[in-house]
């Protein structure tokens, strides 16, 4: 959709938040099929420890999507106030941020009941770093823009600073689901066949749910 201003024709953020959203949708959908499908399901009371790491493969995914679509999008797809925006915007953050330290927490657990070695690839690194910066972006943002409120000049000041920490998290998210799944591709030795072709298709869509909500984040509102 093309929004005639004057000489120029801006593209309206709303078709490509929706495909944003369709891309998400489909993620979600072939991680589903891949633990539930192929993998065997996801339990945190199993004996079965490829149960218990099937659940952090779907807590931190989901994560990763929410995380992207309420820094991103929050702003454009929630009709209001600048300030019902900003409320809905930090509260789907801190819903996300819980859901990263559960999956740190089962992800730590799952490592110490197989003997396995923590923070040892670049994923963990990518991950650790990820959820470290977001809750310090997190903290920061509700005391400076939510409440009590920090003075408007000193917001002024953080604004571009907190909208740029927000983008390297944003392609750190990206970079840490990606890294994820050529992680578990690797651990249970997954290269050919109907199932490699499942993963390959998150990563896909994945990457291209990261560049659509991307785009969204610089084009202006319909509304």
């Amino acid at each position: 959709m093309a929004a005639k201003d004057g000489s120029r024709f801006l593209v309206s953020a709303t078709p490509v938040t929706v495909i944003a959203h369709l891309f998400g949708v489909a993620s979600v959908k072939l991680m589903l099929v891949w633990i539930l499908h192929f993998r065997g399901g996801a339990s945190l009371t199993s004996d079965n420890k490829e149960q218990l790491f099937n659940v952090i493969s779907l807590a931190l995914f989901f994560n990763q999507l929410l995380k992207l679509v309420s820094a991103a999008m929050a702003y454009k797809i929630v009709p209001g106030t600048r300030k019902a925006q900003r409320f809905v915007h930090m509260a789907l953050l801190l819903i996300s941020l819980s859901m990263a330290a559960f999956g740190l927490y089962i992800v730590f657990k799952f490592q110490h009941d197989i003997g396995m070695p923590n923070m040892y690839s670049v994923h963990s690194w990518l991950g650790m770093g990820t959820v470290c910066l977001f809750a310090l972006q997190w903290f920061i943002g509700f005391f400076a823009f939510l409440f009590p409120g920090a003075q408007w000049m000193t917001r002024a000041r953080l604004l571009p600073w907190h909208a740029f920490f927000g983008f390297v998290i944003f392609a750190m998210a990206i970079c840490s689901a990606e890294t994820g799944l050529i992680q578990k591709f690797i651990f249970i030795g997954l290269f050919r066949g109907s199932e490699a072709l499942i993963v390959n298709f998150i990563g896909l869509t994945t990457l291209l749910f990261g560049i659509s909500v991307g785009l969204a984040i610089i084009l202006p509102c319909s509304y």
